[in-house]
Order: structure tokens, then sequence, then C-alpha cells
């Protein structure tokens, strides 16, 4: 009896009998016909309920989902689900999600004739790191009849991890290694000079610099010839995350610590393919995961599970510790990407000191953010006084952000201001730039 439910159309049923029994106290010969409707349904849900619960009905599922889950992407589940009954099925599939997605009222239909398979296909967008605990498939079957159901209970339990998007990692670096594409994005830059290694001698073709001929080869071979270089490999490049409050503000339901975690995962992965060491330092108030710098094989697993297990911290920033910590640890001059956010010139001011000492042994680059929703609510008409006045104060607060970006700047700091959603592609254009000027 556990699994017998009763459909909508059960209700609906004996909701319109219960009408014909009251109106059968105005006309009498709807009495009558009331007590024949009603025995006629009895009889209808005792037939389905028979059928429903015969010896030869069965319905199994089975749930295909990925080994872990990427953060922030469409994540495709599969439910396989067979009809093994003699008579054709309406099912409803109510998969018990993650408390995570917070969707209580999730479902499909299919109808599966005797015998029959097929397969059932939804996709999950998870917006935040961990084990997300997946529950039982309940399948609630019906015949034509509809009046009842049956409960099936298929694919157990099962938990899947949750780490930084892998597929934005693998999507980006394709882009900046498919030489050919015309997508927007990614851009390559073409170097002027070289301060790189020597790779090999080639014959001149237009376009060629001619400050690379090489004299000596080309005296002997009769024609033009000039030098080819590759960039520079082994060079150091650290991602810097700031996990303080400042970090927790969501866009899109993804904080800006996930938005980071996200675009550190898919550049070390470009590093580590450009031949360069890449490493990873994240810090609040106290330092977090430290990862020296390294191409080996193992040092992107090794980035991947140290910002799977990244959290965010309710304090601020330590950047004396973390000046530290990076005169300590990173040894040789090296590219720093330092992602974070500065909501007011004030919170700059107090920590541009430390970003100036850093910059002196390194080649830093600050990564904040723009605040996306008030500049859409600066696009919005302004119809009160009050309206304006608050249109206002968000024009000074954009106006703030893009100096903060100018004061860096004029200090010889690298700055990225970036929309939260833009934040991989403007780093990973930021770092192709830095590396096709020999700046690294």
């Amino acid at each position: 009896m556990r699994n017998l439910y009763l459909s909508n159309r059960f209700f609906i049923t004996f909701g319109m009998v219960a009408v014909v029994f009251t109106m059968g106290y105005i006309v009498p010969a709807l009495y009558i016909l009331g007590i024949v409707a009603f025995c006629v349904s009895i009889a209808f849900v005792v037939a389905d309920i028979l059928l429903l619960f015969g010896k030869n009905v069965d319905v199994t599922a089975e749930r295909k989902l990925p080994k872990l889950l990427s953060l922030s992407d469409e994540n495709k589940v599969i439910l396989k689900i067979a009809n093994h009954s003699q008579r054709p099925l309406h099912l409803t599939v109510v998969d018990e999600l993650p408390f995570q997605f917070q969707k209580r009222d999730f479902e499909q239909k299919i109808g599966l004739h005797a015998g029959e398979e097929n397969q059932l296909a939804y996709e999950l967008r998870p917006l935040s790191r961990g084990e997300y605990a997946f529950g039982n498939t309940n399948i609630f079957a019906e015949t034509k009849i509809g009046l009842a159901q049956r409960r099936f209970r298929a694919s157990e339990p099962m938990n899947v991890p949750v780490y930084p998007s892998v597929l934005q990692m693998k999507h980006y670096e394709l882009l900046a290694f498919n030489r050919t594409s015309s997508q927007e994005g990614l851009r390559k830059i073409r170097r002027i000079g070289h301060s790189y290694e020597f790779d090999q001698i080639k014959n001149y073709v237009l376009g060629d610099d001619y400050r690379s001929i090489n004299w000596k080869a080309t005296s002997r071979q009769s024609k033009l010839m000039v030098n080819m270089y590759e960039d520079e490999r082994s060079q150091q490049v650290y991602c810097l995350i700031d996990k303080s409050r400042s970090m927790k503000m969501p866009f899109n339901g993804l904080s800006l610590l996930d938005y980071a975690i996200n675009t550190s995962l898919a550049i070390s992965n470009i590093i580590l393919k450009k031949y360069d060491r890449a490493g990873l330092i994240t810090f609040s108030d106290k330092i977090g995961s430290t990862i020296k710098a390294d191409r080996k094989a193992n040092q992107l697993n090794k980035i991947l599970h140290a910002l799977y297990n990244e959290k965010e911290r309710p304090l601020e920033a330590n950047y004396e510790l973390l000046y530290h910590i990076a005169r300590k640890l990173i040894t040789g001059r090296s590219l720093i990407l330092l992602y974070t956010n500065f909501e007011s010139m004030y919170a700059l001011e107090r920590v541009l000191p430390y970003l100036r000492r850093i910059n002196n042994f390194h080649l830093l680059v600050v990564v904040f953010f723009e605040n996306t929703e008030i500049q859409e609510f600066v696009k919005e008409d302004a119809k009160t006084i009050e309206g304006i006045y608050t249109q206002t104060m968000a024009q000074n607060y954009l106006a703030e952000k893009s100096a903060m970006a100018h004061v860096l700047r004029q200090h010889g700091i690298q700055t990225i201001l970036t929309r939260p959603e833009d934040l991989s592609m403007n780093t990973i254009n930021k770092y192709l730039e830095l590396k096709s000027r020999g700046m690294i």
C-alpha cells in the first residue's frame, strides 16, 4: 500500500460524482445516476489497481552522472527508463535532486509501450563547490484508466563532487591554441621585437621582421633567411586568490571567489600547456593553500584539488602577510595574477603600498571586478527625485571603480577591471599579451 497513490483524475472523477449526488437533492433522478456513477468509478479504480499491481508489471531506471560536476556549467544528467510490463504505461519521473538546487517541483513525464526503453535528459547548474547527494529516482506509473498510480523506486542514492569548472578549462584551452579560430574572445597579439629563445632558421616570407635576417645564412643559401624564435619557457606564474569577505558578493548566483577559482583553473592549464610553471596561493586574514610553481605532470591535479577545498572567510584580507609570504615563497621574478575586489578608493589606498612592493620584485597583475548590477541600474530611467539621487550615487561608484584602475596603472601595476562573466577571457588575454611582449 505504500506504493499506491491516487491521481488527479481520481479526485476529479469523484468530485464530479459528489456534485451529481448534491444535485440529487433538487432532481431525484440525479441521485440514482450518482449511485450508478459511484459504483462504476469504484469498479474502474479496482480494475486500475489490479492492472498496476499485476505480476508482470515492472519499471526500472538507471541514472547516468559524470564522475564530477563542473561548477557554474550546465551538466547533463541522463535517466534510462525501461518498461518491462506487458501493457503501455504513462510514467511521471521525480528524481530526488541534491538540496543545493532547491528544486522541489522537479518532474518529467514520458509514455512507454510494452517492453520499450527510452531515456530522459535534464541539465543542472551547480553554484557552489562540494559534494552533492542524489537520492532515489521515483517513477509513478499509471495505465490508460489513470485513476491510480504505482510508485517504483530506482537508481540508488549517490554522491557526486562539484569541482571548479573543468568544462570551461577545456573550452578556453581550445580557444587559446586554435590559431585559425575566428571566435570572439581570446586574441592573438603579434609580437614586436623579441627576447626569446632561438628556434630555427627559415626562408624569409613577406611580413617577417627584417631585423631577424641571418646574413651569414643568407650568403650561404643565396636567398634571404631569417632567425625564428620561440617564447621563453619555464616562467613562473602564480595565481593569488583573495578569499576574504569582499569576494563573497554573488553575481548570477556565483560568488566572486568562485569566478576567480574557475579562472585560476583555466589559466593554470594554459600556463602549463605553454611550458611555463603554474603556482597557487590563497589568502585572507591568514594564508590558505600554497602550491609552489612547477610544471610536473600532476601539478594541474594538485591545483584542482586545492581550489575545490577553498572557502570564503568572513574577515578582511591581510596584505602585509601576503607580501611576506610572497617574498618568502616566490623566488625569482614571476608573473603574479592577484584576484581581489576593491569597493572603495579607501580600500585600495590601504593596500597600495604592499601592491607596489610586490610589483617591485615581480610583474603584478591586479584583477578586480565591475559591479554589473549597478551598471544595469544606471541604464534605467530615473522618474523621481529619489531615483535621480540614487542613480547619481551609482554613477559615482562606477566612476570610482575606473579611477581605482587608473591609480594602479599610474604606479606601474598591470590592471584588469572586468565583468565577472568575462573574467576568464580577459585574464587569459592578458597573460598571452604579456608573454607575447616578452614581459615575463
